[in-house]
């Protein structure tokens, strides 16, 4: 592997790579930063955890004209705000030895007025996430006629949270002699169609981290009855008594449940997910990453963004409905060289078949933990899919699993005037919620998509937040008018702003 002196970069750069502990460049980093400093187009095919965002930075730096703060020349739209934290923050690392260079982050949950404010300085870098941007954008707050390069990082996230016309107006709003970097896990249609209308001529540098996974991390599972589960965690958390430890669940409820049980058992957790204020959000992360807090219960929206490179193990207490995110879930762990673990915990047969479906996708088999309520003790295998041996020990029981009461009522429905006759799909709504809102996807209920209109279900005590964002917004191009879901008035014609075009105008 290269070594970052090695890198044919500036000193301020050089310095500043050191102070962050870079000695030798990951092969993402090897292979697209050349290529991106020559001024080419890059599609980089590479997950959470491989260094990519170092990738990308450190060649955009060095293209920025420091001595120009009247103009933004780089712009990195991410899918989260987690992640524009997370870029925001290692670029400022990457520039601190360079004068004149200035970056911004522009993402929901912060007051627009104070982004505002900041942009009025004098920036010539911009991170942030489609909707906010889009939002500049249309305040004329953010000028993009004279930017030199555009990364979208994660872009099959972003396709995948319905932001496709944003990114498109977005990539309209910037010259056609831009520099276009696009960073994906995945390549569906949607992202070569991306790369064939807005790309020219790109290095395609593709990097397995399917494979860097497994020969990095230990991959488990247990099998135990559904209502087991939270005895099976706090067993493999005794059993391997992690430094730093992430628990992923797939709802936004599991997570409250699941923290505040582990911190009833002796163990100091932390939940993270949507519907939490930003401030709570970034002090959590702030206690993981120094270890004040050493676990970590997240969903997979909240968890985007998450860089601690001790993670010394992984627990899946839900199995992942989208096979993706096993991959970019266990990332988290068997960072920078460094050994990993991640259990799967599995209560049915329907999560062992959804297991089966990520091993076809790995092309490899994940070894069986068997765990006896009582306790278990590991022998350590000698291939990954070899069936561990255990011999059960003695260990006092756990309390019962608690059972809360289910509340009735915590559910309103929003009806929104657009539908099947607009093409849309349940994901962009879900995409335009979880971006204007505090909501994270798994707090949205069900979305049903109606001819003209469509119906999404919201927790109750978010209703007016949702419909306040929605206000004057738009979904796949088109503005929308959102309002409190009423039977007697269903599919009735809703009554636009006057004056409010109905199709976004673009060049």
């Amino acid at each position: 592997m290269q070594s970052f002196e090695s890198l044919n970069l500036s000193y301020e750069l050089h310095r500043a790579t050191k102070d962050m502990g870079y000695e030798t460049a990951t092969e993402i980093q090897e292979k697209t930063l050349p290529i991106i400093l020559e001024g080419k187009d890059v599609i980089g095919r590479s997950q959470t955890g491989t260094g990519k965002t170092a990738a990308f930075s450190i060649p955009m730096i060095e293209l920025v004209d420091a001595s120009n703060k009247r103009d933004v020349q780089a712009l990195v739209v991410c899918p989260t705000r987690e992640l524009a934290m997370q870029s925001h923050g290692e670029i400022k690392k990457l520039y601190k030895y360079k004068s004149g260079v200035k970056a911004a982050a522009l993402y929901g949950g912060q007051h627009i007025l104070q982004q505002i404010r900041e942009l009025k300085k004098g920036i010539n870098i911009v991170v942030g996430t489609p909707g906010r941007i889009m939002d500049h954008l249309r305040r004329g707050t953010l000028k993009l006629n004279n930017t030199k390069i555009i990364v979208l990082d994660e872009a099959d996230e972003m396709l995948n949270m319905g932001f496709r016309d944003d990114i498109e107006t977005i990539l309209k709003e910037t010259p056609e002699t831009r520099q276009t970097v696009l960073f994906s896990a995945t390549m569906p249609p949607e992202i070569m169609a991306l790369t064939k209308q807005y790309q020219k001529d790109p290095v395609v540098v593709e990097i397995n981290k399917h494979e860097m996974t497994i020969t990095a991390i230990e991959q488990l599972y247990c099998e135990v009855p559904q209502q087991r589960k939270k005895d099976a965690l706090i067993e493999i958390l005794k059993q391997y008594t992690p430094h730093l430890a992430i628990v992923f669940c797939n709802t936004q409820k599991m997570v409250d449940e699941l923290s505040e049980f582990l911190n009833q058992n002796g163990f100091d957790a932390d939940g993270i997910h949507g519907n939490m204020r930003q401030h709570i959000r970034t002090k959590v992360m702030g206690n993981f990453k120094t270890g004040t807090s050493k676990i970590l219960v997240a969903t997979d929206v909240a968890a985007r963004g998450i860089d601690a490179p001790n993670v010394e193990i992984v627990i899946n207490y839900d199995i992942p409905t989208d096979p993706e995110f096993y991959i970019h879930r266990i990332g988290r762990t068997g960072r920078a060289g460094k050994s990993g673990r991640a259990v799967t915990i599995l209560g049915n047969r329907a999560q062992l078949l959804q297991l089966k479906t990520v091993e076809r996708m790995m092309k490899q088999k994940v070894a069986l933990l068997n765990i006896e309520m009582g306790g278990f003790t590991e022998r350590k295998a000698t291939q990954p899919a070899e069936r561990i041996r255990y011999e059960k020990v003695a260990v006092k029981p756990l309390r019962p699993e608690r059972k809360e009461p289910r509340s009735s009522g915590t559910v309103s429905k929003i009806e929104l005037n657009i539908g099947k006759e607009q093409r849309v799909a349940p994901n962009h709504i879900v995409g335009a919620i979880a971006e204007k809102t505090s909501l994270s996807g798994s707090d949205i209920g069900k979305i049903i998509i109606g001819r003209k209109s469509s119906t999404v279900e919201v927790p109750a005590t978010h209703q007016k937040e949702v419909l306040s964002a929605l206000k004057g917004g738009k979904i796949m191009g088109l503005f929308i008018s959102a309002r409190p879901y009423d039977e007697d008035f269903a599919d009735t014609p809703f009554a636009f702003p006057k004056g409010t075009p109905k199709k976004v105008n673009k060049k």
